[in-house]
């Protein structure tokens, strides 16, 4: 019960990983937001762990800070963000050179500029010993179009925050999957090609929502409190960096 009494947010938590950290949160004694903008999905994760749901669009700055606004008024405190909203699930299969601006701006204000606007509406309530999260991927490392483009985006965003937030006690430190299996991997990436994927792994099989879990809580714990400006690669060996 590392997380008794702390408050995490957690964005995009209606489905998938986001929804694997909020329990995995829940479960270590958190008082869990489940912050989603599919009010059906994410209504029924806060059911289910008896958390607070509030809709939020990340790519709003007003949209934030009225999920901040919210929290606050339920809890009075806000310890942890774990900024993993994204477009991913039905995401266009397009090119940098392709795809249309307009969906390009969209993608861009919720994968990338949202975790900077979820964290400028939280800063003003957060105190020495808070922490945050934010979702890479290893599409950052790998020439992954647009959606490598915005999580590389997030890495630098992550090594920034923490340069600048760290002299207040707040860490900010980074995950980025590798081949996980969710609905959204599934709706997008086609069944062979996982299958070429996992091969190419040194652990010969996808991720699950649960191999991630313990790298969120160990970020966000008091285990880790010297730790900030990372991003952990959590990707059964896709990505080697030395």
């Amino acid at each position: 019960m590392r997380f008794q009494d702390k408050v995490a947010i957690v964005t995009g938590a209606g489905q998938g990983i986001g929804e694997g950290y909020a329990r995995a949160l829940a479960a270590e004694g958190a008082k869990v937001v489940v912050a989603e903008l599919n009010e059906e999905q994410g209504e029924r994760v806060a059911k289910e762990l008896g958390a607070l749901f509030v809709k939020v669009d990340v790519a709003d700055p007003a949209s934030a800070d009225a999920m901040a606004a919210a929290v606050m008024a339920e809890y009075g405190r806000i310890d942890y963000l774990v900024n993993n909203a994204a477009i991913f699930h039905s995401m266009r299969r397009d090119g940098l050179t392709t795809v249309p601006l307009d969906y390009l701006t969209r993608f861009l204000q919720v994968n990338l500029l949202g975790a900077l606007h979820c964290t400028r509406s939280v800063l003003p309530h957060l105190k020495e010993g808070a922490a945050i999260v934010n979702q890479s991927s290893t599409a950052a490392w790998m020439g992954g179009g647009y959606y490598g483009l915005a999580k590389a985006g997030i890495n630098s965003l992550t090594a920034s925050l923490a340069a600048e937030l760290g002299g207040r006690g707040i860490r900010v430190n980074g995950i980025a999957p590798g081949p996980i299996d969710t609905d959204a991997t599934r709706s997008i990436v086609p069944e062979e090609y996982r299958s070429s994927m996992v091969q190419g792994l040194a652990l010969k099989r996808m991720g699950t929502p649960e191999d991630m879990a313990g790298t969120v809580l160990f970020l966000l714990s008091d285990a880790a409190s010297w730790l900030t400006g990372q991003v952990v690669s959590v990707d059964g060996g896709q990505v080697v960096r030395l």
